[in-house]
């Protein structure tokens, strides 16, 4: 056979293989359930009496109809991604919705609250549903599940189910940062991410004893590089706070090195995945432009996901804006997909998507096999 008759026909080949080899899919999960705050929330402070509300324009500017469902960002958040890749449903509705169907209860509900945290004092004044609470919304969901499947069946769904918790970022910023109340009482921030710490692995215990065993717990953003953050601490310069960022490395190494690992060795059969979301935005802010082409086919409206700013908001000014200062009068820029953050404190849907890549990808790797 002639030389290019041969390497014509290792290329068919080799395409033919590769055709016929199917892509990686992420775990089957029956359900998702999850727990947190802003980041997670998607419309449970819409039925509770709080000002932390992302129930009206200019959220929900790129969720499908441009509804403003109280989702804090211009379209979905992770847990609605990562549903819609899985096959599961489109989205996550809020558990406290009146109106929720039996299927969507079956196949999973968030429970989070915007403004929560693991610390009591967090939520004292916002009147939102703190971490410590959600577990006992989750106790009503437990028993409608049972009530409309059995007892056998709702227990395989809660430990197939893949359960998402994400918070700690409002108790640094609202008890130590920029209202040093906790300070009086843990007077290095070490004691209190050891105070955190310790709150997350109780809640994550009582979760287990409720049925859950397949969780993913999320570290902390960059918090010093959050817009709201660099108003606070470098309203001139605009460079993010290195103090406040190295407080969430060392909270999150000790969440991924330390506290989970000796929680999966504690609870029998249980999976206990460390969600990384420090690294993958840190390198969105330093270093933007390499997401445009790669990233181009996940972000809204079809425009590129090159961001071209990284250190304020879409809506408004972007230094301030977020909840109540956020509003229907408020301008918003005129590429969201082009923004790494939405308002002044949490990602546009675009920067949610990629982390959703990148959580999928750790799924895959860590609970394929579980």
């Amino acid at each position: 056979m002639p030389r290019s008759s041969t390497l014509l026909f290792i290329l068919i080949a080799t395409i033919a293989v590769e055709c016929n080899v199917e892509k990686p899919t992420l775990p089957k999960f029956p359900a998702i359930l999850v727990f947190g705050d802003s980041t997670v929330d998607t419309g449970n402070n819409n039925y509770i009496l709080t000002p932390f509300k992302g129930d009206h324009p200019p959220y929900g500017l790129d969720f499908p109809g441009s509804f403003s469902t109280g989702r804090f960002s211009n379209g979905k958040l992770v847990p609605d991604i990562l549903a819609s890749m899985m096959g599961l449903k489109e989205t996550i509705p809020p558990f406290l919705d009146p109106n929720l169907s039996d299927r969507e209860i079956l196949t999973g509900v968030s429970f989070a609250s915007a403004g929560s945290g693991f610390d009591e004092l967090t939520t004292s004044l916002s009147r939102v549903i703190p971490m410590s609470k959600q577990p006992r919304l989750f106790e009503q969901y437990v028993k409608r599940v049972e009530g409309v499947v059995g007892r056998d069946e709702a227990g395989r769904i809660l430990s197939g189910a893949l359960v998402i918790v994400s918070a700690g970022t409002n108790d640094f910023i609202f008890n130590y940062y920029d209202v040093p109340t906790r300070r009086i009482q843990f007077v290095t921030v070490g004691m209190y991410q050891d105070f955190l710490l310790n709150k997350l692995q109780n809640m994550v215990k009582e979760l287990y004893n409720l049925g859950c065993r397949k969780m993913v717990v999320s570290g902390l953003p960059p918090i010093g590089c959050l817009p709201i953050q660099i108003t606070t601490k470098s309203p001139i310069l605009r460079s993010c706070s290195r103090k406040e960022n190295a407080d969430a490395q060392s909270y999150n190494h000790k969440l991924e090195k330390q506290l989970l690992p000796q929680l999966e060795a504690e609870l029998p059969r249980s999976k206990i995945v460390y969600v990384d979301s420090y690294n993958p935005l840190m390198d969105m802010i330093n270093d933007p432009h390499k997401y445009g082409k790669f990233f181009s086919k996940i972000c809204v409206r079809n425009i590129s996901c090159r961001f071209v700013e990284t250190r304020r908001g879409c809506c408004g000014t972007g230094f301030l804006e977020a909840g109540p200062l956020c509003t229907q009068l408020t301008p918003v820029c005129a590429n969201p997909s082009q923004y790494l953050f939405w308002d002044s404190i949490h990602p546009g849907e675009s920067t949610y998507r990629i982390l959703s890549e990148k959580l999928s990808a750790s799924l895959l790797t860590k609970l394929s096999l579980f």
